[in-house]
């Protein structure tokens, strides 16, 4: 009986690290926006049919791909996300982005390109799956940057049906390339979206009293409620609003009839989590009724914190150390991640990617001058290929 291998994974991606780079810049310099990827899944899909590789569409955008039996014993899961951020990129790259204010500033770019080294890899042992009686699934996702995200659609969509284990990465621009960020445990936050509207009289500033100023309301609301919640909330929850968009006005001397605030509520416990959203409101209206201002909030929940299982991590950790990565340990972010919503359903771990070059700048996530040591792409394929191999040798 054949077994898959760890040596025959890295010498396949090792062969195809050039066409992989390629891939990933062509991505790279046509982004799209959550829901809207259609050239990136059409891409996705002619790679993958280019290979033999069973794969389809899901309703909107993103795909799911096959190798395997159809009737296997034990089915791993490996995720990409595939959408850009609004972000104008800054790189001054030969690759940048041609999409105006659209930008992978957030390395989806590499997510993508890496789960699709891992299954032109995976794709040349599926006779030694067979025999193990295992079969992986890629899946594609579309939307990750949204509230609600693409996880839930591909979810709905049978992308979990007989999966035993999921796996994904997600680009660590402060850890060196060739290393991989592991924690067991909660790993991201959970992460939801306010939306704060208020209407009221308006007036000229001179007669502040004559009118309901919701320009003064929206500044307390911004400023006193996420200092309330610090004290209607356990600490160890790490509860955190931070607002990110602020309208109201549009001349100096005139006090508006309409106001908004946008931001995001972070927490790092689940259990806190599930029961924040009646609060959030409940302070939002209290900090606004000595205002008379009218409040319409509407609380959107978005993903729960991302949970690595102890078997997840170490699949990680035995791919890591068999395809010559370093695993390292790393912390639990404040950012949210709807790769979550898998583990809720199926045990398995998000990893960290290393992609600064060695001894280079630190760049940071999101931001449009972010710049990867395209050698973690194939660190990334190996890894994720890996972690399907160590799922199905531990059985």
């Amino acid at each position: 009986m054949e077994s898959p291998s760890f040596a025959a994974l890295r010498g396949a991606i090792a062969t195809r690290q050039a066409d992989l780079v390629t891939i990933r810049r062509d991505l790279h310099r046509h982004p799209e926006l959550s829901w809207q990827e259609e050239r990136t899944t059409a891409v996705i899909c002619e790679r993958l049919a280019e290979a033999g590789i069973t794969h389809r569409r899901l309703s909107t955008s993103g795909v799911v791909a096959d190798i395997g039996p159809a009737d296997a014993e034990r089915r791993v899961l490996l995720r990409a996300d595939i959408d850009a951020l609004p972000v104008r990129e800054r790189t001054g790259l030969d690759w940048a982005s041609v999409s105006p204010g659209v930008a992978h500033a957030c390395g989806h770019d590499v997510h993508t390109t890496a789960l699709l080294g891992a299954a032109f890899a995976l794709n040349q042992q599926t006779n030694a799956l067979a025999d193990a009686g295992a079969a992986v699934r890629m899946v594609f996702q579309p939307a990750e940057e949204s509230i609600p995200g693409g996880a839930e659609l591909a979810i709905a969509e049978g992308a979990l049906e007989e999966v035993h284990a999921a796996y994904a990465l997600h680009c660590d621009p402060s850890l060196d390339v060739g290393k991989v960020g592991l924690r067991e445990g909660a790993v991201t936050a959970a992460a939801d979206r306010i939306e704060v509207k208020l209407t009221g009289r308006g007036g000229h500033t001179s007669r502040p009293h004559l009118t309901e100023d919701l320009t003064f309301a929206l500044a307390k609301i911004v400023t006193e409620v996420p200092a309330l919640l610090s004290r209607r909330v356990d600490p160890r929850a790490g509860a955190l609003i931070v607002w990110g968009q602020m309208h109201a006005g549009a001349a100096g001397n005139v006090i508006p009839s309409s106001g908004s605030a946008t931001g995001t509520l972070r927490v790092l416990d689940a259990e806190v989590w599930a029961d924040l959203g009646p609060l959030v409101k409940e302070l939002i209206e209290s900090v606004a009724r000595p205002y008379g201002v009218g409040v319409d909030v509407t609380y959107t929940p978005g993903v729960p914190p991302v949970v690595n299982s102890m078997l997840g991590i170490t699949d990680l950790r035995t791919a890591a150390t068999n395809l010559g990565l370093e695993p390292v340990p790393t912390r639990q972010s404040m950012g949210g991640e709807d790769f979550a919503w898998f583990l809720h359903h199926a045990p398995g771990a998000m990893a960290r990617l290393g992609t600064r070059a060695v001894g280079g700048r630190t760049y940071d996530l999101h931001q449009g001058d972010l710049i990867v040591d395209e050698a973690a792409i194939g660190a990334g394929a190996m890894l994720l290929a890996g972690a399907a191999l160590a799922a199905i040798g531990r059985g």
